[in-house]
């Protein structure tokens, strides 16, 4: 079992031991994804861009309990609609590969289609 499928079952035996999967339908685990990452956000909100290291030192636990948040929540999400994880994200590397090659993209903070050919 690799380590992606290890926090999974642990995730998902969390959950079904308090009888939560009933609260867990796609649309509220993705909802929730949203509220996770919005309160990831906030520990940033307002904060002038040198003052950012500065926070993420002090604030180094909220983060990663938000992150973890964030994280839990979406292997749930992809637990319970079939996913395979590791499977789902080494394709959109791929995909991302090609939409954003070394050669255009280097140092470049734009989209794929704000670039010119």
């Amino acid at each position: 079992m690799d380590r992606i499928e290890e926090l999974t079952r642990k995730i998902v035996e969390f959950r079904d031991e308090r009888d939560w999967k009933k609260f867990h339908n796609f649309k509220d685990l993705a909802i929730d994804i949203c509220v996770e990452a919005a309160e990831l956000l906030e520990i940033f909100l307002w904060k002038k861009e040198e003052e950012l290291e500065k926070v993420a030192k002090e604030k180094r636990k909220k983060i990663e309990e938000e992150l973890a948040d964030v994280l839990i929540t979406s292997l749930l999400l992809a637990h319970d609609l079939g996913f395979d994880v590791y499977k789902i994200v080494k394709e959109k590397i791929e995909v991302n590969e090609r939409k954003y090659p070394v050669e255009k993209f280097k140092g470049v903070a734009k989209k794929y289609n704000e670039v010119e050919e």
